[in-house]
């Protein structure tokens, strides 16, 4: 059954024909604004209290915000009593502008004002009316002229009450709600029509802020509205152009920087997007984007854990694992190929600290406080260089590449067979458990003594746990080792691959030895072997990899 698609329309474009924006290159951050306690509050299912909303502004003003919209004062009495604790309490630094909302109905202009007398520095009046043409039609049964009369209204109050109130502490904003569902050059007429009663200049500059209210088409049509209206607007150059882009289509995000390529100063935003229905644009990963360009964002998101946890104890609300920057999942790989890529790009970073460049990760985990431990997960997708890059990222386990293959098997069969992720706890321990064998085989003691260029090696060695020595002499001490144990149990095999480290996890004094061997019908086996003298080291890896041929042979002894 096919959905109803017929009851919608296209949105109509805009056609401006000689745009600009496609062109334009980001450079430098807009001036942000936070609506967190605003926009973002009141789309909460329990709104912040004072206590919360406090903690919450604290924090915003340490992370580098200068505009932060502190709520509605009008709306009720706990918004009008934030706004006097911050002014009371002298809480707003002197380089950070609060902002409030207000309708432009007359009770509620002159309520806001009342919130903010006595504000030690200066505040922003922030006025609106909805202008779209559905809004008009639906919700005030309003002509054009009515409309913009309704907003001239309530920038002449403004005018007046700064007056009354000190004009020097006032700054003024003017939003036409639900602008993108407004004929764009009706819109302008509007703004232009409330510039006209605030004239602003040079030293007095007015936000015209023109909001995605409600996300109704693809970014770029939202970047023509921003371009044509920054060309339409009287006194431009006194004009601080403001986005505020909702996420409906999930699209906030491309719509706010493509405005700023079309023109705007300035963006509206909460952190990790809360807000009505689908939400806000999300302030930090606009930022985050402009860092990974090498654009400093003027916003500190070194600690984004500390941004996590009080946004989730101030709003109730969880950061999904995939959002962007911040997400449980976002610094990690299970593909096999994207953790070997990955290994290799962080291997490369030692040769060029001074740039980011590993694939799959567009930023350093570390620049925003996370750690490289999550980058790399294991589960049944994974493969060989995911493995081999905790083993040696997080225990100094520098495992041969034949062997990293083999093992790789190894773990994708057991997260297969359990159905979940490995820790890197169980991927150390299946290692040891599968290379690492003690039984029946196991070496005790050896002794050493050479004769011209022959070496003779006799060991004592447990067979089942039963005391037993052996003997055999080669060129070196392991093809002595090697002929004692073909003399004494008959079996014939062949050392193929050798490789021995430092142990860095744990003791450092301990060495590593990793074996491959083929028996006699070129079979493959793996053994690794560890003691604080290098040759012990090696006849464990040895008896390892014998051990397991005989147990998957049933070899008895």
């Amino acid at each position: 059954m096919a959905m109803n698609f017929h009851r919608y329309r296209p949105f109509p474009q805009i056609n401006l024909k000689d745009r600009t924006w496609p062109d334009k290159v980001i450079t430098e951050a807009p001036i942000w604004c936070s609506v967190d306690l605003r926009d973002g509050n009141q789309a909460l299912i329990t709104p912040m209290n004072l206590d919360q909303k406090i903690n919450f502004f604290k924090y915003l003003v340490k992370i580098g915000f200068k505009e932060i919209e502190i709520g509605f004062p009008a709306a009720s009495d706990t918004e009008f009593a934030f706004c006097r604790a911050l002014i009371e309490q002298n809480l707003i630094p002197e380089d950070v502008t609060i902002q409030v909302l207000t309708q432009s109905r007359e009770h509620i202009i002159r309520r806001t004002f009342e919130a903010l007398e006595g504000c030690p520095t200066q505040s922003v009046v922030h006025l609106y009316n909805s202008t779209s043409t559905l809004q008009r039609d639906v919700v005030f049964n309003m002509s054009k002229d009515e409309i913009k009369d309704l907003a001239v209204f309530g920038a002449k109050l403004l005018n007046e009450l700064a007056d009354e109130y000190g004009r020097e502490h006032f700054r003024f904003e003017y939003s036409p709600e639900s602008f993108t569902g407004t004929e764009v050059d009706y819109a302008c007429e509007v703004c232009n029509a409330v510039l006209d009663v605030w004239k602003p200049t040079e030293d007095r500059k007015v936000i015209i802020n023109l909001p995605s209210t409600v996300e109704m088409a693809t970014p770029n049509i939202y970047a023509d509205q921003i371009e044509y209206c920054s060309r339409n607007l009287k006194y431009r150059e006194n004009v601080v152009l403001s986005l505020h882009a909702h996420n409906d289509r999930g699209e906030g995000i491309a719509a706010t920087e493509l405005g700023l390529m079309a023109g705007a100063d300035r963006v509206e935003g909460t952190l990790f997007g809360n807000g009505e229905r689908t939400g806000n644009c999300d302030i930090m990963v606009v930022a985050l984007n402009m860092f990974t360009q090498g654009i400093d964002p003027k916003l500190d998101f070194s600690n984004i854990t500390e941004a996590i946890d009080i946004y989730e104890k101030s709003t109730n609300m969880k950061i999904d694992p995939r959002h962007p920057y911040v997400g449980d999942l976002v610094y990690t790989a299970f593909s096999g190929s994207h953790q070997d890529a990955i290994k290799k790009g962080m291997k490369r970073l030692e040769e060029h600290p001074d740039r980011w460049e590993v694939p799959y990760l567009p930023i350093d985990p570390a620049d925003v406080g996370r750690s490289y431990d999550p980058i790399i997960r294991i589960n049944s997708q994974s493969g060989k260089g995911g493995v081999s890059y905790i083993l040696e990222h997080n225990y100094g386990l520098s495992v041969p590449k034949q062997m990293q293959q083999a093992f790789s098997l190894i773990v994708t069969k057991v997260s297969d067979e359990k159905n979940k992720e490995l820790s890197f706890e169980e991927i150390y321990d299946l290692f040891f458990e599968t290379y690492y064998v003690m039984n029946p085989l196991s070496l005790k003691y050896y002794y050493e003594s050479s004769k011209g260029k022959v070496v003779t090696i006799k060991s004592d060695i447990l067979i089942n746990g039963e005391f037993s020595t052996i003997e055999g002499s080669g060129n070196g001490v392991i093809d002595a080792f090697c002929d004692s144990i073909k003399k004494k149990f008959d079996v014939e095999f062949e050392i193929v691959t050798y490789s021995q480290h430092s142990l860095d996890y744990g003791n450092k004094s301990r060495a590593i030895t990793y074996i491959q061997l083929h028996n006699c019908r070129k079979e493959v086996f793996y053994g690794v072997g560890i003691s604080t003298n290098t040759a012990k080291s090696s006849f464990r890896a040895i008896l390892s990899a014998l051990n397991q041929i005989m147990k998957i042979k049933n070899i008895q002894v």
